[in-house]
């Protein structure tokens, strides 16, 4: 079923829509190339905050997906910092859970229209940000405060003691596991890339802590997933019509240069750092869309709520997503400059005579 044939239009660029989506662009690649979750979190709130339908949303984002992650892969594998086995291994399993997450949606669109996709993208927005972004915050402020580097769970510590073959070592995540406890990592994440358009939500989580590797691995690693994810999930639903490559070339434009920018930021970041990032911004994100579910519930009938409050809900919420989206380019270029500054002064300090 095609894009005609379904009533759904794609939206009207003008002047304004378009210098939002190539801001929106690139600090989702800031956020990407930072903390390796493809940024989606962020883009695809923000389309649909134009009025996007959730579907072209996720579809458009996801094309535009594989090439940034792709850049931004090399450029931190030449850092060090990608297991490239891992994200291919888990690469693998994610594709199976990209293609079961895009028969969901099919479904979900033609039961419930366009609205139903709404919600049901701002339902899954709303649980994992506040499940994966509670725990992750909690996990930072922890962090920030010891002072100490991130340690492996209890619960990766066990998967990596069972031995259950096949088994697999990871030189540059350090670790050796059994292939069996990768797989419901890459599924869950493929799912949730077909369902939002971004799976960094559990990817990189999955990897920190089920796996094992550190924040700096993971996120890296997590590029090569997107990018497989990417391209597999841009050819299914380019074939029901729903990319509209407007979106993808604009916000691309602006995620090639976020990307390598915050790629960069990893290099003068401690480890806490990318967690504090990704779940400041997920739990903003999370309000954005929060607020979004009241219009697409009473789209559907299920409630009857004054258009008067639906505006200013609306308006709210596109309101939150701005501020989330300056948020992370804060926090990320602040702690990017302040890190440059220390090491400045210590070079500094250490050429001085005497």
């Amino acid at each position: 079923m095609d894009l005609i044939q379904q009533g759904m239009s794609f939206i009207d660029l003008d002047i304004f829509n378009v210098t939002f989506l190539f801001i929106v662009g690139f600090i989702g690649g800031l956020v990407s190339g930072f903390i390796g979750s493809g940024g989606a979190f962020v883009l695809t709130p923000g389309m649909m905050s134009l009025g996007v339908p959730a579907t072209v949303a996720v579809a458009s984002n996801m094309c535009h997906k594989f090439p940034k992650a792709m850049i931004g892969a090399y450029k931190r594998f030449r850092y060090g910092q990608v297991d490239i086995k891992l994200g291919l291994i888990v690469a693998v399993s994610a594709g199976v859970g990209v293609q079961i997450g895009i028969q969901i949606q099919h479904w979900i669109r033609e039961t419930w229209g366009e609205a139903g996709s709404n919600l049901y993208v701002s339902i899954a927005f709303l649980v994992v940000l506040i499940t994966v972004g509670g725990y992750v915050m909690k996990d930072a402020i922890k962090l920030s405060k010891s002072g100490e580097d991130s340690v492996v769970t209890k619960l990766a510590k066990k998967l990596q003691s069972i031995n259950l073959p096949p088994m697999i070592h990871l030189k540059t995540a350090d670790l050796t596991i059994s292939v069996w406890f990768t797989i419901p990592v890459g599924i869950a994440t493929g799912l949730l890339a077909a369902t939002i358009a971004v799976g960094g939500f559990i990817g990189v989580p999955g990897m920190i802590y089920v796996i094992g590797a550190s924040s700096l691995v993971a996120s890296a690693t997590e590029l090569v997933v997107a990018f497989v994810m990417g391209f597999s999930g841009s050819i299914n639903w380019g074939l029901h019509g729903l990319i509209d490559i407007r979106l993808t070339v604009i916000i691309l434009a602006g995620s090639l240069f976020g990307v390598q920018l915050g790629a960069i930021g990893t290099t003068y970041v401690k480890d806490y750092m990318i967690k504090l990032v990704m779940s400041t911004i997920m739990l903003m994100v999370a309000v954005s869309r929060g607020l979004a579910i009241p219009n697409y519930l009473t789209k559907i009938g299920l409630v009857e709520i004054d258009e008067q409050i639906i505006y200013w809900l609306d308006k709210t919420s596109f309101a939150v997503m701005c501020l989330a989206l300056t948020v992370g380019a804060v926090i990320i270029l602040g702690s990017m400059f302040k890190a440059k500054r220390a090491e400045t002064l210590l070079a500094k300090a250490s050429a001085a005579p005497g």
